[in-house]
């Protein structure tokens, strides 16, 4: 199969159900002033931003994600796709964009009803009325339901006064807020009659029509950052600043007219957390954002490789082509592997939010979708620092040359794995999700009751009821009982291996909490004690329901030279991922010693057989030119030899053509 087949077979697959949304997004944004933006000074870089601000929205960018009555076109997949292709650009775009309309404007929508829609929505749109999302504390990041910023009603006026009562409750870091924003949507402790209702969002103007903050509105400038530049952070200082009874976004609690308080919601935590839950396409997009810039970071490094030479054979005046190393291999063909397996976990996400919108609301799905998507934010975002570094790394001297842009990806994300959520507390936040009940049911767990409860847990909650269901539990059937004697490279064998570290994993995580429920014992010293557990517990469970979206995504893949070079793709995605936790592996008797070395030769080949393949990988992520910017991976020849290593080696083998233990598969493919 020709290269040009092959790679517009991937591009196809990847593109996915929001394929048309994609094409006109890459044809919108080739048009953009080059992503290249280190020559910048802070004050060209935002107006740059903001001008590209006004253009998607000229272009009708945020509609798709709105309500069709208020000029939007209500498509929830649609619009998280369009973010994620943003992040192929200059992030500080996406950013903004983000702020704007994921966050401000979804914000006034999810939280709000439809004297707020009405009145603030089109505005929005249309980016008339340029807006903060004005959560984070300079003292309450992650623990956003103990913010100190207070909105007290005041009955004599019906108003309510919104107060900073200290430093540490300054709004910090907030996109917009520096320069741009005209409002904001202000989260404070909603205090009604003397109580507090916890955490509400208001919506305050905090800039008049000529720029100026109005009275009781202090703005200052974050000042330069790492990256991200072209977003214009800043702090907001409220002094008893008075906002009519309507500015409360009252979908989940409201104020009448003589002062009482209502809400839906009897208890304020389960509130709180309902709030928030509806605000979960935020953490989303930072993953499929983060996603785009690793690829674009792998397209850079990727190509580099193919034409790059250094040093020669004993044999041989011809200096060798970089991505000929294995060690240079080892560095990016794993990680692009693992691009491939994030990106099909992220498209299953967004599908899954998109069916949600629509459907009548189900705690259990909505809790389940808000512990995928903290876990994907993290594990996505956490991939995109480490593999951007090792890009870096891989192109030496030249990756560090601020034109080709590694060094702005990496300034640009290195942030993302602690907004939208410190990585490290949304990991336990799935961790939690998946040990839901345990605590009610605490003092009546034996351990026949504990096993019952870590199987109904791992088959109710863990395991989604998907239409690829099916075919994962067949592929778990087949394969053989004895481990040894089964081939590295059966699918079966690497879902069945991923199931029974997580079900482990969450066992004993479960049976050393329960410590907490013994007489005189210290919860939350029994908790901090096993955060090791509680994190991995939440890594293992996000690393098993990637490899499944990997295997949903090749059973549908309708052209079979693309299906069979993903198969293989897919199968170092698994392998490296085993070999990077080989110490949990043997230490509890899943691997033997002698088949642990046999993962570490089976990724090995597995590199040299999709080396030849390395180019087709990263074009199949249609990066427009204009948008890769850097003059080390556009204009360059291709190393022209692919081709014929291809011919020399033969077809990717298929699973059925390995022997059993040792992988095999790429073994029969020359390596290089």
């Amino acid at each position: 199969m020709a290269d040009q087949d092959l790679t517009g077979a991937l591009t196809e697959l990847l593109d996915g159900r929001w394929g048309d949304i994609r094409r006109d997004a890459r044809e919108r944004m080739a048009a953009f002033p080059s992503p290249s933006t280190h020559d910048l000074t802070t004050e060209q870089h935002r107006a740059q931003v903001l001008d590209e601000l006004r253009a998607l929205a000229k272009a009708g960018y945020p509609r798709h994600g709105f309500p069709t009555r208020y000029g939007g076109e209500g498509d929830t997949g649609a619009t998280l796709t369009s973010f994620e292709m943003l992040g192929f650009g200059d992030l500080s775009l996406m950013v903004k964009a983000g702020v704007q309309w994921g966050l401000f404007g979804g914000a006034v929508e999810a939280l709000g009803t439809e004297r707020h829609h009405e009145r603030y929505l089109r505005d929005i749109i249309s980016l008339d009325l340029p807006g903060c999302f004005a959560m984070t504390e300079t003292g309450h990041g992650s623990d956003v339901q103990h913010l100190r910023t207070t909105a007290t009603h005041d009955p004599d006026t019906g108003e309510f006064v919104i107060n900073t009562p200290h430093e540490a409750a300054r709004k910090d870091y907030i996109g917009n807020a520096a320069r741009d924003g005209r409002a904001a949507v202000v989260f404070a402790q909603l205090i009604v009659d003397g109580r507090e209702r916890g955490v509400h969002a208001l919506f305050a103007r905090i800039r008049d029509d000529d720029g100026e903050p109005v009275p009781g509105v202090r703005i200052e400038d974050c000042g330069r950052k790492a990256g991200l530049n072209g977003v214009d952070n800043g702090r907001l200082w409220f002094d008893h600043l008075r906002v009519p009874r309507e500015a409360l976004l009252n979908r989940y609690g409201d104020v009448t007219e003589d002062g009482t308080y209502t809400s839906s919601i009897e208890s304020d935590s389960r509130r709180f957390f309902t709030m928030l839950g509806t605000l979960i396409r935020g953490r989303i997009s930072v993953a499929g954002a983060a996603g785009s810039a690793t690829k674009s970071a792998l397209a850079i490094a990727i190509r580099y490789g193919l034409v790059r030479r250094q040093f020669t054979r004993p044999d041989s005046d011809d200096e060798v082509v970089l991505l000929d190393y294995l060690a240079h291999q080892r560095k990016l063909l794993p990680a692009l592997a693992t691009t491939y397996a994030l990106h099909f976990a992220q498209e299953e996400l967004v599908t899954r939010l998109h069916e949600l919108a629509g459907a009548e609301h189900d705690d259990r799905r909505q809790r389940e979708l808000e512990s995928r998507a903290a876990g994907l934010k993290a594990t996505a975002t956490w991939h995109a620092t480490r593999t951007i570094q090792t890009c870096r790394e891989a192109c030496g001297g030249a990756g560090y040359l601020a034109e080709n842009r590694l060094p702005q990806l990496k300034a640009d994300t290195d942030v993302f794995t602690t907004f939208e959520g410190d990585n490290t507390v949304l990991h336990q936040l799935v961790a939690k999700g998946l040990l839901t009940g345990y605590r009610q049911d605490l003092h009546e767990l034996g351990s026949v009751g504990m096993a019952r409860f870590i199987a109904e847990q791992f088959m109710g909650t863990v395991i989604e009821r998907t239409a690829a269901r099916s075919l994962i539990e067949r592929l778990v059937r087949a394969v053989t009982p004895d481990d040894e004697k089964t081939d590295l490279l059966d699918r079966g064998w690497h879902l069945r291996l991923f199931e029974d570290r997580e079900k482990h994993v969450l066992d004993t995580l479960a049976r050393r909490l329960r410590r907490a429920g013994e007489p005189g014992a210290d919860a939350f010293e029994v908790f901090n004690s096993a955060q090791d557990h509680v994190l991995r517990a939440a890594r293992v469970h996000v690393e098993r329901i990637v490899l499944e979206a990997f295997v949903a995504a090749i059973d549908r893949c309708p052209d079979p030279a693309a299906a069979d070079l993903l198969d293989r793709v897919c199968d170092l995605h698994v392998l490296a991922a085993v070999e990077s936790d080989l110490d949990w592996f043997l230490g509890h008797g899943r691997l033997s010693t002698a088949r642990a070395k046999a993962v570490t030769g089976a990724v090995n080949r597995l590199c040299a057989g999709l080396r030849p393949y390395a180019g087709v990988l990263v074009d199949a992520f249609a990066i427009p030119e204009p948008l890769v910017g850097a003059p080390i991976a556009t204009g360059a020849e291709r190393d022209r030899s692919d081709a014929q290593r291809r011919h020399e080696g033969g077809a990717l083998p298929r699973t059925e053509d390995t022997g059993p233990g040792d992988g095999g598969g790429p073994a029969t493919v020359a390596a290089t």
